[in-house]
């Protein structure tokens, strides 16, 4: 009797385990696909409302700016509240924002429902992570978490390609109207998440709530959570800005049409995305099991190898080559998602994971993303667009050399302390 109801309490724990993680990736399959939408139809856009390319940068940047300022609250009410609710309120308010986006007539209001969004996705992109976290223990934290950001390549690759094609077909207003549909459905779903205690599936127990001083006051010590802040910034400022203008850069200086070079973009990203965040996982949980940090370091490997390719993209002229070259660059960068973020996870207490994360936003789109839209469309506009796109490929080097170097000081300094207390 004893043995049936745990084996029956063990399968309810995995079918609530699979629900959350099932509902939470297909919300950032959405989230992705709501955030990435605008740059399929960026010359539709610049059309009709007669704005030039560092205007149309700002469609990204005010979205990211809002996004970082509002994610530290969002990860502090993540650690004090209900998640799931957060989660739903966070969803139906985007989806919301980008429907509304489809109405927008004038350049002012159009900033306005991105910015809308960005309030909706800080309620959730900063909660989700630590609610898987809970879910699965850490030995399958790295790959649940990497099955996770498999909807960031998924859906960048659908808003590029839903937004070029509908775009190219009706319309960019109709774009908008179709990715934000969905999400107030999967709002409702979010509301029967499982919501398990905070630390739950540590091997050491831990307390549920944390001081918010004390949370903070460990936080600013951990050098390995700031670590890996540094790099995914670097890392993020080039992303955001090759997300942004790929497609354009295709149709204005490569020759291709707005509708293909969407689409074919688009299922690159996904392609790469997938193979790669897959990858990751994997080699992320091989390299810690193999040495400390290691799925650190080899994230910090990949990102190092990419800056290279990604130049190279830049200055190609024959489309197969350009989309070769696009394929490789974004393996080696989708490589170090489930690692790094795995990493944040387990160097934090469980009872502040939350805020981390939505610290961790903070900083990596105030330095990151929020400024690179703009700035690769002024670039673009003073210079070209794939001499921009070169110019990107410096801040994935200097990421990956701050994770490379980063956690080799981290292993020397972990291992002269406990030299240090052997002599004692």
């Amino acid at each position: 009797m004893g043995t049936a109801v745990s084996a029956s309490a063990v399968h309810a724990g995995a079918t609530r385990s699979s629900y959350g993680l099932a509902v939470l990736s297909l919300i950032n399959f959405f989230n992705y696909l709501d955030r990435y939408i605008v740059a399929g139809v960026i010359p539709l856009v610049e059309a009709e409302l007669r704005i030039d390319h560092q205007q149309a940068g700002l469609m990204g940047s005010v979205f990211m700016v809002v996004y970082m300022l509002f994610s530290p609250l969002g990860g502090y009410l993540g650690d004090r509240v209900p998640r799931r609710f957060l989660v739903a309120g966070g969803v139906f308010v985007w989806s919301l924002a980008t429907i509304g986006s489809g109405f927008a007539g004038t350049f002012a209001i159009l900033l306005l429902a991105r910015a809308l969004i960005g309030i909706g996705e800080a309620g959730y992109g900063t909660v989700a992570p630590a609610l898987i976290s809970d879910l699965y223990p850490r030995s399958l934290r790295t790959r649940m978490l990497s099955f996770f950001y498999l909807a960031l390549p998924l859906g960048a690759a659908a808003g590029f390609g839903i937004g070029g094609w509908v775009g190219a077909h009706y319309s960019w207003q109709a774009a908008f109207f179709i990715g934000g549909g969905p999400g107030l459905l999967l709002a409702v779903l979010a509301l029967f998440l499982p919501e398990p205690r905070r630390g739950a599936t540590e091997a050491e127990a831990s307390p549920e709530k944390l001081p918010f001083k004390t949370g903070l006051r460990q936080l600013s010590r951990n050098r390995l959570f700031w670590t890996v802040t540094v790099g995914l910034t670097l890392m993020t400022f080039s992303i955001g800005g090759l997300a942004n203008w790929m497609p354009t850069f295709l149709n204005l200086e490569r020759g291709l049409s707005l509708a293909s070079s969407g689409l074919i973009f688009g299922g690159i990203t996904a392609t790469a995305g997938v193979l790669g965040t897959l990858a990751g996982g994997w080699l992320g949980d091989w390299g810690d099991r193999h040495w400390e940090n290691g799925g650190i370091w080899i994230s910090g490997l990949s990102l190092a190898l990419a800056a290279p390719v990604m130049f190279a993209v830049a200055a190609a002229r024959d489309p197969v080559l350009i989309f070769s070259l696009t394929f490789l660059a974004q393996f080696l960068i989708f490589i170090n998602t489930g690692p790094l973020n795995a990493a944040i996870c387990n160097c934090v207490a469980p009872a502040f994971r939350s805020f981390a994360m939505g610290l961790n936003v903070l900083f990596l789109h105030l330095l990151g993303d929020a400024l690179s839209p703009t700035v690769i469309g002024a670039l673009g506009k003073r210079f070209s667009l794939g001499t921009a796109i070169q110019v990107n490929a410096i801040p994935v080097l200097a990421g990956g050399l701050v994770l490379l170097l980063g956690t080799k000081y981290l292993a020397k300094e972990k291992a002269h302390g406990r030299n240090a207390r052997r002599t004692c």
